[in-house]
């Protein structure tokens, strides 16, 4: 009896995993291409491999190509799901090896309500929940975009992305106490409410549109002195004195020029208008605002984080620049199970992946310093010729020269 109930406890630990996906090679008897652009040319494909740089080239995921192209794929887990009272786990793994600078790297959790559309899988089609990396120019963020009856609430937080061209491992946690957690390559890089980071419900108070600010109540935070008198010889400095560095023009003559006055420049002593000086009101109260009240609109949810019929997983992308692999796609209920399948999986390979790609770069650097210093050296060849080329006209200017001062002489 002891072992059974040991038993149970272990499975109930374990959780469960609800979808997992490691690109295998029949991963096209399991995913779908949606036929939404496919007419119009404008639908991508999707390539299995392991990129340009990795830690076993059997390790494929599927890449987007080619540029400028919708990428869209689904696949089915196994029944629809409710996380109601357990955690939610989504998680997977992105490498932009194209270096990307405009395109789309998340994931979408899709409600089994939405199968009729599924077959052309495009972003009009209602999902749950879309996470991942989305780029273009200076937007780099981590969409965290939850649908909350109808709507779809983006994160009001920012959360940056990793830019490299490695394979990254982003995942979000959504627990049933409403709160949250958005991890990148298991380190936290958000975490909080529901509630505070997305704008599922009405304010729970707003201000009262009945109040009115008193009649006697003053803003006002500083105000004129009124002990401050202005002095008696303000008014009689003028805004402008005749130029005493000025002198009359020698050629001028009174009877038809007129008389000879001196040009206006500014006054220095002159202080403009006057006014009392500035000080602290005793009677400020501040900039007044209405009282909080309970807003009549506000409706608490302590369901927010729940989904009741989770189905499908789809990618639904624009990229300029293809190129993005997408693997090893993990949903769970159990924070445990996704840490373990993300340190067998990424953890597991990184070192060399990154080992792989840095051979790389120096290869490429080393090409590129090869190819700079092979154009120097033709550049300072086609100089040197130049140079060979103006002294051979010079040596021919000379003599032609010479041959004429010859003929001079003789004549």
């Amino acid at each position: 009896m002891r072992l059974s109930i040991a038993l149970c406890l272990v499975g109930l630990a374990a959780g469960t995993v609800l979808f997992e996906e490691k690109f295998n090679d029949d991963w096209t008897q399991r995913w779908k291409i949606s036929d939404w652009k496919k007419d119009s040319g404008e639908q991508g494909e999707w390539l299995h491999t392991a990129g340009k740089w990795y830690a076993d080239e059997a390790d494929k995921g599927i890449q987007t190509s080619p540029d400028a192209r919708f990428h869209n794929a689904w696949t089915a887990m196994d029944s629809a799901f409710s996380n109601e009272g357990k955690d939610l786990v989504l998680q997977f793994q992105v490498k932009h090896e194209q270096n990307l600078d405009c395109g789309g790297g998340y994931l979408k959790l899709i409600p089994a309500s939405s199968e009729s559309q599924m077959p052309s899988f495009n972003g009009e089609v209602p999902y749950s929940i879309m996470f991942g990396p989305d780029v273009c120019g200076s937007t780099k963020r981590v969409h965290v975009i939850f649908t909350y009856k109808g709507e779809n609430l983006l994160i009001k937080k920012t959360i940056a992305p990793n830019m490299d061209q490695l394979s990254h491992v982003y995942t979000l946690i959504v627990k049933p106490d409403n709160t949250y957690q958005v991890l990148i390559d298991g380190e936290e890089k958000a975490a909080g409410s529901l509630y505070d980071d997305w704008d599922f419900l009405k304010p729970r108070t707003i201000k009262d549109p009945e109040a009115s600010k008193p009649d006697d109540w003053d803003e006002r935070k500083m105000i004129p002195d009124p002990e401050d008198v202005k002095p008696e010889d303000w008014d009689s400095i003028p805004e402008t004195i005749p130029d005493p560095e000025a002198s009359k023009p020698d050629d001028w003559d009174d009877e038809d020029d007129g008389e000879w006055e001196a040009p206006m420049i500014s006054n220095p002593d002159y202080k403009g208008e006057w006014h009392p000086k500035m000080i602290d009101n005793p009677d400020y109260k501040g900039i007044w605002e209405a009282d909080d009240i309970p807003n009549p609109e506000f409706e608490d949810d302590p369901l927010l984080y729940k989904y009741d019929d989770l189905k499908y997983v789809g990618f639904e992308l624009w990229q300029v620049k293809s190129g993005t692999i997408f693997d090893n796609i993990f949903v769970s209920d159990s924070v445990e199970e996704a840490e373990t399948f993300r340190d067998e999986t990424w953890g597991a390979l990184k070192e060399a992946e990154k080992a792989m790609f840095d051979k790389a770069e120096e290869e490429r650097k080393a090409e590129e310093e090869a190819a700079r210093a092979a154009a120097e050296a033709e550049k300072g060849e086609m100089e040197d010729d130049e140079d060979d080329e103006y002294e051979e006209e010079d040596e021919e200017d000379e003599e032609d020269e010479y041959d004429v001062d010859d003929g001079h002489d003789e004549l």
